[in-house]
């Protein structure tokens, strides 16, 4: 064999172990995942409050609401998931039946939290509130979040918040899904709303998370922007360069940057105290194929979920966790490089939000079939 040839052998075989290492993989069956049902007791959909003259109306609800979730504090706490359209509650301990706690009715719950003194926060979206529940249902606390509106009737209007997180000092912070702003409850109950100018009224923050620079992130589904609130109360925001991405979650990455999920653009992306953002494609096997939340497990590597649009049902398809190995993320990596997909085992999912669980186990939800499940990374 002449040396040429050699050489074009062992440059074709260098380009195929390089493919294979970098091409996404697919999990032996069956994968780690257990599905726990929610049998909410009142399963009629609520009918949404109608938009006013200084917001947005909601958009029709989905089928199946099952969305955030929030782990109670101290080794072996119980898992909280919001189902929204249902009025209603979910508390899952370990070894024990889901218990479901009723709120009132019409009051939409959705985004979930403990503060500093271990009490869970709710967002009653349709109502306009903030409430602090206790584990028996009791209400330990209520917080009006109307914003001054001169348009309306007592000149106030719902702001709808939606997404939910404790910030630095004991703070409430809440996104205002219809108006385009986010919003502060300080320990003493003073609400202050922060307008996103940029992406305005329609920007629809739904995400909003502490960053380890003492600031607060939050995703703009429809402006398609990732904005920051410093320390001081100054409002920032940052244009996502793949168009029409509809950001999804946002949290605090092992490398000191936010990194958040684009649920059209099927990419992660990190974004530095800047604002500088760089993205990574996660791989699909076919078009309608789109993502939802995002989380760090313990040894560094982002976990998203894929899950086929119920808008664009067609081909059926798997819907998926996807693991990300850390070296994957690193600047520069080739694209799909330690990209494994785990196969939930049911179809139809609409998966909703992921979260590292205080026992190291992925817990997410599935919104379309009401399931929480369960995930231990290995």
């Amino acid at each position: 064999m002449n040396l040429t040839r050699s050489r074009s052998i062992a440059a074709t075989l260098a380009l195929a172990l390089a493919a294979a290492c970098s091409a996404p993989t697919q999990a032996p069956a069956p994968a780690p995942i257990t599905e726990l049902a929610l049998a909410y007791p009142d399963k009629t959909p609520l009918t949404p409050p109608p938009g006013d003259a200084c917001n947005a109306p909601v958009e029709a609800l989905h089928q199946g609401s099952t969305h955030e979730i929030a782990f109670e504090p101290g080794p072996g706490g119980a898992v909280w998931v919001s189902g929204q359209n249902y009025d209603s509650l979910a508390r899952v301990a370990d070894g024990q039946a889901p218990r479901f706690l009723a709120v009132p009715d019409g009051s939409g719950p959705h985004g979930l939290a403990f503060d500093n003194a271990g009490r869970m926060w709710v967002t009653l979206e349709f109502r306009g509130r903030l409430r602090a529940i206790g584990a028996d249902g009791r209400v330990l606390a209520e917080v009006d979040v109307a914003m001054p509106c001169t348009k309306m009737p007592g000149g106030r209007t719902n702001p709808r918040p939606h997404g939910l997180a404790t910030g630095p000092g004991g703070t409430l912070w809440f996104t205002g899904k219809a108006t385009g702003t986010l919003g502060r409850v300080a320990p003493d109950g003073k609400v202050t709303h922060f307008p996103l100018p940029a992406g305005g009224p329609a920007s629809k923050p739904i995400y909003i998370h502490p960053g380890p620079d003492g600031a607060m992130w939050a995703t703009e589904l429809e402006g398609n922007r990732i904005a920051r609130v410093a320390p001081d109360g100054g409002v920032s925001e940052f244009l996502i360069p793949t168009p029409n991405s509809r950001p999804i979650a946002i949290v605090p990455g092992p490398d000191g940057a936010m990194w958040f999920s684009e649920e059209a653009g099927s990419k992660v992306a990190r974004i530095d105290r800047d604002g500088r953002i760089r993205e990574i494609e996660v791989p699909r096997g076919a078009s309608n194929l789109i993502l939802a939340g995002l989380a760090f497990d313990r040894d560094g590597n982002l976990w998203t979920q894929q899950y086929v649009d119920q808008n664009h049902p067609d081909p059926a398809g798997t819907d998926s966790l996807v693991r990300i190995d850390k070296a994957g993320l690193a600047e520069g990596a080739k694209p799909g490089t330690g990209v494994t997909f785990y196969p939930v085992p049911t179809r139809a999912t609409v998966m909703h939000r992921i979260a590292l669980a205080p026992d190291g186990a992925l817990r997410f939800t599935e919104m379309h079939v009401d399931q929480l499940g369960r995930m231990m990374p290995q």
